[in-house]
């Protein structure tokens, strides 16, 4: 048949099939799934792999910008007018609810990436009208370019948005790239339809410690607890025991609770003057003339006092513009009782109120308004705790404002990491607990002084299998979610960690006295966070020596070694690892297998599926399981880094046999005989396809200097996670 004849109607698709509810992986719907992974590859950046945003801040005229978000907030537009021609609560909530997604479990969530222009952040119903922000902001943002990053515009417009409003802000930081992809890591809950009942979060929905973990909000497609009240019932005192644990899961005590709800609802308004049935799709599920943007009102106006958002209706305070203590007159001065806005969502409204304490109309100041407050600021009132520290803010309005100011800053940077990834001139030079400070070292190390180090290190009688744990158990707490942990500051030394079953505490406590021992001897003092990643890399170096590659293994000195006074040893608690696929162990058995937990571990720690890859098998050989077991060590040279785990995993001479829960016999198919042992971790290096391509190259017979060098590679990846001076 002539081609020509026949272009444009080839019946296959070759194509993005959007229209399909389907992917060519559905039919294995158990299959494990690596995209976790291959979310780190740059290719999806438009900015390329040299771009510097640290560099690009350097050149950020910074008041200049100040200033046009200054502008901003009062230049309302007639195709989204601002409320009261002001767009401080507007921003105010961008910056919240990008921030907000933060959680403490596992660091995921939070303003720190611009995730909210992707799905699901973009389109949850608790984000309606946050796509009108971000195109008010586009003007600034095409102005400033790539010397400003969504992330930092966004969370900086809702901290210039307390400041016109009147408040004296704590400070601010830059810093934050931008992803460039959704984020496939981040798991929002199980539910299939958006704002579904609570009860499936948790054990028992009256008991909210019982939350499924790692959430924090009670909802899907929330970001914290349901305004109107718990399954959307009114009950302020079982709302304030969910407000309790959902901002607790994001690392805040009652008084930043308090301030947070009451500075929060300082300004702006709630949306609820319409019927949300008629508002369009959601921005991801728009049309294609919405151009990404969504509910819109399609039998109204839609816009001013005729918007719905929450269906709440009105705003918390006579001036919802104006950082005052408002919040706290009304709903301490007054009596509430519980009604429904027009759009039908519960709200409670002042009984008997004065006309002089009723907000204006968002567009006709001769009209005065009925004030609301959610079930959450209820709460505030009811819960004995929440009322005192109401009644504390109340009587030193300075105190709420600080108090606020502290909170607002923790809340938008708690997802940055350490200071050492501020920039800026409005740094606060305050150390801050929730920030883990470090202190900063004073001494260099040269190039001899380091080969020095290492020949010592190794002559310490330690084995070192035992300096490699060591050094991995210290730096493999990092997660790249909000940029904690990691070996930088030696935490591995103090409560909490170092009592962790993952980190083997007798075993720990030997190898640490030994280093601090050595430590005392030095003529040149150097930190215990910087000998336990030598020496772990001195075990490192040996060990590709032993096996014939002559390798010198990368170190960059200068830890700091952190103290119990600057370590919150409660906030560190999420920090210990449940289950680790690198050393081979799992605390207990999990409803999730191991091997996604083993992807959730690599994911944090910002390793790609082949690092993952070539760090499981070189971990394997140098003899590094949790208490010693055997399991996943095919090789009969234990303790140098040969590539034998992948030869043995490919080796057609081998059948695997199930041997009990979570435990694989390797049987020669021969003689029957048991050659090795292995786990599920194991084993999923040669089952799945993907990963045993890896496994494959690694094992290939002119790829053995190839893996020693990619296992050094990915192993200094790992101890250096945390070294943002590095980069």
């Amino acid at each position: 048949m002539d081609g020509k004849h026949t272009a444009g109607k080839c019946p296959v698709m070759h194509g993005g099939q959007t229209a399909l509810g389907t992917t060519v992986m559905d039919w294995w719907p158990n299959a494990l799934n690596l995209d976790i992974l291959h979310q780190h590859d740059t290719k999806v950046n438009p900015l390329g792999k040299d771009f510097n945003y640290a560099e690009e801040l350097k050149k950020l005229d910074v008041e200049a910008l100040k200033n046009d978000l200054r502008a901003l907030m009062k230049d309302s537009q007639d195709w989204w007018p601002a409320d009261w021609g002001s767009y401080v609560g507007m921003f105010a909530r961008v910056a919240w609810h990008a921030a907000g997604s933060y959680r403490l479990a596992d660091g995921r969530g939070g303003g720190g990436t611009g995730n909210q222009r992707f799905a699901p952040l973009n389109s949850w119903p608790d984000n309606v009208n946050t796509d009108k922000g971000r195109r008010l902001l586009w003007p600034i943002k095409k102005k400033y370019g790539n010397k400003i990053s969504w992330a930092d515009l966004m969370i900086l417009s809702g901290t210039i948005a307390y400041e016109v409003a009147g408040l004296k802000t704590f400070g601010f930081a830059f810093g934050r790239e931008d992803i460039w992809h959704p984020e496939k890591d981040t798991y929002w809950g199980a539910e299939k339809e958006w704002l579904a009942p609570s009860d499936s979060r948790y054990g028992d929905v009256s008991k909210p410690d019982t939350m499924e973990n790692p959430l924090a909000a009670v909802q899907m497609g929330l970001i914290y607890v349901n305004p109107e009240g718990v399954n959307g019932q009114p009950d302020p005192a079982k709302t304030a025991a969910q407000v309790r644990e959902t901002f607790a899961r994001m690392a805040m005590d009652d008084e930043e609770t308090a301030a947070l709800t009451a500075g929060g609802h300082t300004i702006g308004k709630c949306h609820g003057n319409g019927d949300a049935a008629d508002l369009s799709p959601e921005p991801e599920a728009g049309n294609i003339v919405d151009q990404g943007m969504g509910w819109f009102n399609t039998k109204g106006r839609g816009i001013g006092r005729d918007t719905v958002v929450s269906g709440i209706e009105g705003a918390w305070t006579k001036n919802p513009t104006q950082w005052d203590m408002g919040w706290f007159d009304l709903l301490f001065g007054y009596e509430w009782e519980l009604k429904k806005s027009p759009a039908g969502a519960w709200q409670w409204m002042p009984i008997d109120i004065k006309e002089e304490d009723m907000p204006v109309d968002v567009e006709d100041p001769s009209i005065r308004c009925m004030p609301i407050m959610t079930d959450a600021d209820m709460a505030m009132k009811v819960d004995p705790t929440y009322n005192a520290i109401c009644q504390k803010f109340m009587k030193d309005p300075e105190y709420f404002s600080e108090t606020f100011a502290r909170a607002w800053f923790k809340l938008t940077h708690r997802d940055m990491g350490p200071k050492s990834c501020y920039h800026g001139p409005d740094v606060p030079s305050e150390d801050l607990i929730w920030q883990d400070p470090i202190p900063a070292v004073d001494y260099t190390l040269s190039e001899s002084e380091i080969a020095d180090l290492k020949s010592k290190l190794l002559g310490l009688g330690i084995a070192p299998a035992d300096l490699i744990n060591t050094a991995w158990d210290s730096a493999r707490t990092y997660r790249g979610s909000d940029k904690r942990g990691g070996a930088n500051g030696a935490r591995i030394r103090l409560a909490p960690q170092k009592d962790w079953e993952g980190n083997e505490p007798a075993r720990l406590a030997k190898v640490l006295k030994a280093l601090e021992d050595f430590q005392a001897g030095l003529a040149k003092k150097v930190s215990i966070a910087d000998l336990i990643v030598l020496a772990g890399t001195a075990a490192v170096e040996k060990a590709a020596k032993d096996a014939g590659v002559n390798i010198t293994v990368p170190f960059a000195p200068g830890r700091g070694d952190a103290t119990d006074e600057m370590t919150d040893a409660d906030s560190f608690d999420v920090l210990e690892p449940l289950a680790d696929g690198f050393r081979n162990w799992s605390k207990k058995d999990y409803v999730v297998s191991p091997e996604e937990m083993l992807l959730d571990r690599a994911q944090l720690l910002g390793l790609t599926a082949h690092e993952m890859t070539c760090l499981i098998g070189g971990m394997r050989v140098l003899g590094t399981n949790h208490g010693g077991t055997k399991h996943g060590v095919f090789t009969d040279r234990v303790g140098k880094l040969t590539n034998d785990f992948f030869v043995n995993l490919t080796d057609m001479a081998y059948s695997w046999k199930p041997a009990g829960d979570n435990l694989y016999n390797i049987v020669d198919r021969k003689s029957g005989d048991t050659k090795f042992t292995a786990t599920r971790v194991d084993l999923v290096f040669g089952t799945n396809s993907i990963l045993r391509a890896y496994a494959e190259v690694y094992a290939q017979d002119d790829n053995h200097e190839k893996f020693v060098k990619d296992f050094v590679a990915a192993w200094v990846k790992v101890m250096n996670a945390d070294r943002f001076d590095l980069a």
